[in-house]
């Protein structure tokens, strides 16, 4: 999947996204919350409530007329593989 992003618009961001499955390349909206740095989104992230740290860029509008952030990469180890 290629993705176009204009740099003006969006920029890549630590969040903390929640989710159960954590194989998708791009997240909806309402399950993202931006954080203030990496140290924040890894000290947020609860594997028991599903809250996972990220790197992700966003948010885009989508196709489908919905903003969502695209994950760049995990932080936490485990979910890197």
């Amino acid at each position: 999947m290629k993705v176009y992003i204009d740099p003006a618009l969006v920029k890549e961001m630590p969040v903390l996204i929640q989710t159960p499955n954590c194989r998708r390349k791009r997240y909806p909206e309402g399950v993202v919350t931006p954080q203030a740095s990496v140290a924040a989104a890894l000290a947020g992230a609860d594997p028991a409530q599903n809250l996972h740290a990220a790197l992700a860029i966003g948010p885009s509008r989508s196709s489908e007329g919905f903003r969502v952030y695209y994950l760049v990469r995990w932080l936490n180890e485990e979910m890197s593989s």
